[in-house]
C-alpha cells in the first residue's frame, strides 16, 4: 500500500501551454504500475496542457472535483485513417474530420476519452478547477495532433518530444515539420483549439488564428 497528500507533491511544470496550471504527479509515489495519475488545479482562464490532442495507445478518464471543466472534442476523427470524403450532412470528412464541439463536465462528474479520440480542456469559469487524470496503461508513446500530413495525406501527425524542441513526424512516411512561432506577434505560443466548431491553430499571446499551424522552413 502507497499513501500520499496532494500537497506534499511538489509542482510540476505542465507541457504545452498551461502556464499557470498547477500540476501533481502521483503515479511515482503511488508505484503505480498501470495507471498514469495526475491532480491539476487550473486557474480560470487556463486550461489542462497540450491543446487538441490524443494519445493513440490510451484511454484517458477526467474526474472533475471542483469547478467545471471545458473539454474541445473532435468526434469521428481517426487519427490513422486517410481523408476521404464523406457526404452525409454532418460536416465531418471521414478520417479528416475537422468539426468539433464542446461538452461540460461539472463537479462530481467524470468523462472518458478512448485511444484516438482527440480532446482538450480548459476552465472557463471563475473559480479554480481541481480535477485528475488518469490514463491507462501508464506510458504513452503515441501522442497525435489534428494535422495530416502534408506530404503523404495520411495519418495525423505524431508528437516528437525527444529534441530540443516539438517536432510534428507522420508514422506514415515519416515526413516532419517543425512547429514555427505566430506569424503575427513572434511568440512561440501556437496552440490547436477550436473557434466555433473548427480547428485552428492559435497563439495564446495575440489571439491570431490560422487554418493550418505554421511551420519553420
Amino acid at each position: 500500500m502507497e499513501r500520499v497528500a496532494f500537497d506534499g507533491l511538489a509542482d510540476e511544470p505542465a507541457d504545452g501551454s498551461a502556464t499557470g496550471t498547477d500540476r501533481r504527479g502521483l503515479s511515482d509515489p503511488l508505484d503505480t504500475d498501470g495507471v498514469a495519475l495526475n491532480r491539476y488545479r487550473v486557474p480560470p482562464g487556463e486550461g489542462f496542457p497540450s491543446g487538441l490532442h490524443t494519445h493513440a495507445d490510451q484511454e484517458e478518464v477526467f474526474v472533475v472535483l471542483n469547478g467545471t471543466a471545458t473539454f474541445e472534442t473532435l468526434p469521428g476523427r481517426d487519427p490513422n485513417a486517410p481523408a476521404v470524403d464523406r457526404d452525409d450532412g454532418s460536416g465531418a470528412t471521414g478520417g479528416d474530420a475537422r468539426t468539433g464541439r464542446e461538452v461540460e463536465v461539472d463537479a462530481g462528474e467524470a468523462i472518458r476519452f478512448a485511444p484516438g479520440e482527440y480532446q482538450s480542456g480548459y476552465n472557463r469559469g471563475e473559480s479554480d478547477l481541481v480535477a485528475l487524470a488518469i490514463g491507462a496503461p501508464r506510458e504513452t508513446t503515441d501522442v497525435r495532433v489534428p494535422v495530416r500530413c502534408p506530404d503523404c495525406g495520411g495519418a495525423d501527425f505524431a508528437l516528437d518530444a525527444g529534441g530540443e524542441g516539438v517536432t510534428f513526424r507522420c508514422p506514415d512516411c515519416d515526413a516532419d515539420r517543425v512547429p514555427a512561432p505566430c506569424p503575427d506577434c513572434g511568440r512561440d505560443a501556437m496552440t490547436l483549439t477550436l473557434h466555433g466548431d473548427v480547428v485552428v491553430a492559435a497563439c495564446e499571446g495575440c489571439g491570431a488564428a490560422f487554418d493550418e499551424p505554421p511551420f519553420r522552413g
